[in-house]
């Protein structure tokens, strides 16, 4: 039985969302940074930290950087 050489889970697609100090219960703020590519951005609610995700995610599709 050949073995699987792509990962479920790849480096790629592991990010680290940090979130500010001054962010309250109820509140999404803060940076989602890429932890292959180094690239970050900031998001100032749940949909705007999806979007960054997805947005990277597409560009990786694409072949952007």
């Amino acid at each position: 039985m050949p073995l699987n050489s792509e990962s479920k889970f790849p480096s790629r697609r592991a990010y680290v969302v940090k979130m500010r100090s001054d962010a309250r219960p109820g509140e999404l703020v803060g940076r989602v940074e890429n932890l292959v590519t180094g690239a970050s951005r900031e998001f100032a609610s749940g949909r705007e930290l999806l979007e960054s995700i997805a947005s990277d995610l597409e560009a990786n599709v694409e072949g952007r950087p």
